[in-house]
């Protein structure tokens, strides 16, 4: 759908420059979605992985993030396999709903009610991002998280729209259960793509 140079806004790697690369096509259907456009991949054009790769590796980023829609409807194989030849580290942002392919350095799996993660991908999981959207999602984010490696990192996102009334109940959440982490959509804060 499209490919750019920004700064990571939310998890992990919240604040470190990246070259995001959104793939169109989504079957999850989330209704609060901020990227609808994408879900359509017929919408898109269709850009060659080598040129995909010449884009990210001129940025000058050393991450690449591969995001969507959802990016692991795909066979990611060879396009994680020529970012990792350009020395690109390979993140994916994926709600699990599907096996993951391809080579990555850190996943982060953001599951979503919507479409069950794929079990296999519970293991896979370097970080774990909950969106909250209502009370209801602590039981589901806990749910979750017993499910992924004890190394992955936790974290508790609002959703964008209820981030007034969800932001102090993640902190007191987190407060009460500090395994978890808070993330923020920084990069909305920050006015950038």
């Amino acid at each position: 759908m499209e490919s750019f140079y920004t700064i990571q806004g939310e998890g992990f790697y919240q604040g470190n420059a990246a070259y995001f690369i959104r793939l169109a096509g989504c079957d999850v259907g989330c209704v609060w979605c901020d990227v609808k456009e994408s879900w359509d991949e017929n919408e898109h054009p269709k850009i060659s992985i080598e040129e995909i790769v010449e884009r990210a590796k001129s940025s000058g980023s050393k991450i690449a993030v591969i995001t969507g829609g959802e990016p692991a409807m795909y066979d990611l194989s060879l396009l994680t396999s020529e970012l990792k030849k350009a020395n690109l580290h390979t993140n994916i942002e994926t709600s699990g709903a599907y096996p993951l392919t391809g080579t990555w350095d850190w996943v982060c799996l953001s599951p979503k009610k919507f479409k069950a993660p794929h079990a296999s991908v519970f293991e896979k999981a370097d970080e774990l991002k909950i969106i909250v959207y209502n009370k209801s999602d602590f039981d589901w984010a806990e749910e979750h998280a017993a499910k992924v490696k004890t190394s992955c990192e936790l974290f508790l996102q609002p959703e964008w729209s209820r981030e007034k009334e969800m932001v102090p109940l993640i902190i007191e959440y987190v407060k009460k259960n500090p395994k978890w982490k808070i993330s923020l959509q920084i990069h909305k804060y920050m006015n950038i793509p």
